[in-house]
């Protein structure tokens, strides 16, 4: 099955959801290079919602870009398997083996990404299109981070997901995020 027929599949959990599946399709439709960072418009991105076993804290990154804290994930540069692209983000920003609670998509949105200067070459701003799994991590683990990219990691509680230290795009979706696992059994 393709990426795009995983997206037509997605049941939306909220209406932010529902606007931004429009969104995907409407941009997967539109143009023929959503998987690369070819495309200045936007591109897809594979993320994910790290938990620990007593669903009680998460794992975040302070992103260099956005300055400030967020779940772990990155582009899928070409890649149609977002499952392991997550997986592998999750890896390389966190040092964390995962386990992979569902492998279907547990949330999308639209994220906006500011223009910046990455090696040298100035990226316009434009957005992702991001698709986030739900995994399970060990937080006793210790936690590593590619300085390149970030500033740090660390597990947080659900009740600081939301604080001035979050990005501030990220916030309503860090809530949405433990709102939505809260209505599951994992």
């Amino acid at each position: 099955m393709n990426f795009k027929k995983i997206i037509e599949n997605y049941v939306p959990f909220n209406e932010q959801e529902k606007r931004d599946k429009e969104q995907f399709l409407k941009f997967i439709d539109t143009y023929a290079d959503v998987l690369t960072r070819e495309n200045i418009f936007g591109h897809f991105s594979a993320s994910a919602f790290v938990v620990n076993k007593e669903r009680t804290k998460m794992v975040v990154v302070y992103h260099i870009i956005n300055d400030g804290w967020i779940y772990p994930g990155g582009h899928v540069d070409g890649e149609e398997d977002f499952l392991s692209v997550a997986v592998r983000e999750v890896e390389e920003e966190t040092g964390l083996k995962v386990k992979v609670l569902d492998e279907n998509i547990f949330s999308i949105q639209s994220l906006p990404v500011k223009g910046h200067i990455k090696r040298g070459k100035y990226v316009s701003a434009h957005f992702h299109l991001d698709v986030v799994y739900i995994m399970e991590a060990d937080d006793k683990i210790p936690l590593v981070y590619r300085e390149d990219e970030s500033k740090g990691v660390k597990w947080i509680l659900f009740e600081e997901a939301t604080n001035e230290k979050m990005c501030d795009f990220i916030r309503p979706i860090h809530k949405k995020l433990i709102r939505k696992l809260n209505t599951k059994d994992y």
